[in-house]
């Protein structure tokens, strides 16, 4: 004899949360930013662990957001997963990712317009990339040379 379903439907509390990508050359990075404390990592790694000029880079949107929304920042959690490209490319991916991410959980115009006006590439990706070897030759622009003697 087959068993009857059960009819009761489980509630799951889900929290909100946002999943926004970023794209430098070959790297695509995906932020989730929801409530929290005010913690930001990047592939499981806390962003004081990068270097120093990494670090600039990746703080520079979360300062900007800090001098608008105040306190605000300090309630939400930033968890950022990068895949592809080179480490720079990687990084610039995540300051895209994680600009967008503070525009979209807070939907406020004036942040949108600090980005914009501090750097276009905050929010604005970058679609320039390296350009593809020709068909026969060892570069992209490079031609084989011709001796004649």
């Amino acid at each position: 004899m087959p068993r009857k379903k059960s009819t009761k439907k489980i509630k799951k509390e889900k929290k909100e949360s946002n999943v926004v990508s970023g794209t430098r050359k070959r790297s695509v990075a995906k932020a989730t930013i929801k409530a929290g404390t005010g913690i930001v990592r990047i592939n499981q790694k806390p962003i004081n662990l990068f270097n120093k000029f990494q670090q600039f880079n990746l703080m520079e949107p979360l300062i900007i957001a800090e001098q608008i929304i105040k306190d605000k920042i300090k309630e939400i959690d930033i968890y950022v997963i990068v895949k592809g490209g080179g480490v720079e490319s990687q990084i610039d991916a995540s300051r895209l990712a994680i600009a967008r991410a503070l525009v979209r959980f807070t939907q406020n115009q004036e942040l949108r317009n600090a980005f914009l006006k501090y750097d276009r590439f905050l929010l604005v990706a970058d679609t320039r990339y390296k350009e593809m070897c020709k068909p026969g030759d060892s570069k992209a622009r490079k031609k084989r040379q011709k001796s004649y003697r």
